[in-house]
């Protein structure tokens, strides 16, 4: 039987051979005691590229965004965000139930400008308002379609927050697609902020794992806050390892993805009746859109699909997105996107 073209997300990759060798090779110890090696390493090495202090290593990329908002906030306070980010879409509420916030969203396609985020934030000590305290930005955004935020807008959003007294939190889950597709280093990417997080198994094929980057100050507070949530392991330094591996031999190659993304995009627009807005497929992610006039919706699509051995997610009613990665390659694109193009169009 043929395996399915698996588009569903970037986290389904397996580990590669390679990859499963440095894992079982991997020095490891305890590392609630600081004694792992391999993940002492990770944490240094990412420190260092990504211009911070020092860093911390997390089971999950949900997991670093809640420690981060604990890290960041105090319950009641309020958290400025994009519109449909992963802090309020994605993580099951958790930045009420974890971190006792609220989020405000706004902005839209993954963006938001400076006046708005100056309207957004809520007068202090005004007595029936929380306290606006922390602005996040996602970058790439998931559900804007994998949009890269400009840097520049990122200096003028993060100079405003320092204004306003707000901290700065960046949800750099692809962060890396970011820095490929724009040509920013990540150092640069991740300076303007307080404490930034980047996930492992999110376009470098790692099997897990992801990371928070700031001040030795905030990440000694984050420690406290991961241990408290049950994130500090024992000998993680397997996925450190993996992790490592990742940087050095699959960072180079996300172009590649990038280019899938956009020839599957590109025959979709050509092929089928969709609405897919070809400026925002910019790194591995494409979301589209079904008219309303098409009698299939999004679920049906992708139960449709998946008989016909392609994986792609419905991301609401009639939205479906499809992420490119490094186990699939440009020929399963392409059919992949003849799959779709012909159950939306029959």
């Amino acid at each position: 039987m043929t395996a399915p073209i698996d588009l569903r997300s970037d986290t389904v990759t397996r580990p590669t051979d390679a990859m499963r060798a440095v894992m079982a090779a991997a020095p490891v110890g305890d590392d609630q005691y600081g004694e792992d090696p391999s993940t002492n390493r990770l944490q240094a090495r990412m420190a260092e590229m990504l211009g911070k202090e020092g860093a911390l290593w997390l089971p999950t990329g949900t997991m670093a965004n809640q420690v981060a908002l604990r890290t960041l906030t105090r319950p009641g306070d309020e958290v400025v965000a994009s519109r449909e980010s992963h802090a309020a879409w994605h993580e099951l509420g958790g930045a009420a139930a974890n971190a006792g916030v609220q989020i405000h969203e706004i902005g839209q396609g993954g963006l938001f400008s400076v006046d708005e985020l100056r309207a957004a934030t809520k007068p202090r000590n005004f007595a029936i308002f929380p306290t606006t305290t922390l602005v996040e930005i996602e970058n790439t955004h998931n559900r804007a379609g994998g949009v890269v935020v400009p840097q520049d807008l990122v200096l003028s959003i993060c100079g405003v927050a320092r204004e306003l007294r707000l901290a700065t939190f960046l949800d750099g889950a692809r962060l890396w697609n970011a820095s490929a597709a724009s040509g920013v280093a990540l150092d640069r990417l991740a300076a303007p902020f307080d404490l930034v997080a980047v996930a492992f198994s999110k376009g470098l094929g790692a099997p897990g794992g992801s990371l928070l980057a700031g001040s030795k100050a905030l990440i000694a507070d984050a420690d406290r806050h991961r241990r408290r949530m049950g994130g500090a392991m024992r000998q993680n330094g397997i996925f450190s390892a993996a992790a490592l591996h990742a940087i050095d031999h699959h960072l180079g190659r996300l172009p590649e993805d990038h280019a899938n993304a956009r020839l599957l995009a590109e025959r979709l627009l050509a092929g089928a009746p969709v609405q897919l807005d070809l400026r925002t497929v910019q790194t591995n992610i494409v979301v589209f859109h079904l008219p309303v006039s098409m009698p299939l919706d999004a679920p049906r699509v992708c139960t449709l699909a998946r008989e016909r051995g392609v994986l792609v997610n419905a991301f609401g009613p009639r939205t479906i997105r499809a992420v490119t990665h490094l186990d699939v390659t440009q020929m399963q694109c392409a059919s992949a996107a003849d799959v779709l193009v012909a159950l939306l169009s029959a």
